[in-house]
């Protein structure tokens, strides 16, 4: 007959501990410790009475250790400092407010175009899928875009953003 799980986690709660601060450190042993015996909670009743108990829930101890420091893994590090300043481009308003409301401006389709192929780097033949019609309407509609912006904003737009 089985012990009652209280009696288990008294009797090996030590081992586990010791499992987990062996694996991550004393920090993050705690966590692990829990979760050990959380999974072991649930699976208790369908252990059997001739299983190696301490076995077992060293093998659950090792395995939630390992997994908490995986999960530290894909955690960001703290740093000092950081290393370049956010920027505002691609932002309405965040600059050139003469830039955005020329392009605002832009008929429909011309400010999609421009969008989808300035911006997100969209074949002409994705824009085209996208807007309806054919890959030359969307390249005329892109061109058509760009050249009224440099009409009304002729400062930000050269004609090497063509290409």
């Amino acid at each position: 007959m089985k012990q009652p799980f209280e009696n288990v986690v008294a009797r090996h709660g030590t081992t586990v501990l010791r499992v987990c601060r062996v694996v991550l450190g004393p920090h993050d042993a705690d966590d692990a410790w829990s979760e050990t015996f959380l999974s072991a909670m649930r699976a208790y009743p369908d252990l059997p009475g001739t299983a190696n108990v301490e076995a077992w829930l060293v093998t659950i101890a090792h395995r939630k250790a390992i997994d908490v420091l995986r999960a530290a893994q894909r955690n960001p590090l703290p740093v000092d400092e950081v290393p370049e300043s956010p920027t505002g481009r691609g932002i309405p308003d965040a600059g050139d407010c003469d830039l955005w409301a020329a392009v605002k401006d832009l008929p429909h389709k011309q400010r999609q175009a421009v969008a989808y192929r300035y911006v997100a780097g969209l074949a002409y033949a994705e824009i085209a899928e996208i807007l309806g019609g054919s890959a030359d309407a969307a390249r005329r509609a892109a061109a058509d875009g760009l050249r009224n912006l440099r009409k009304t904003y002729p400062g930000a737009i050269t004609k090497g953003a063509s290409s």
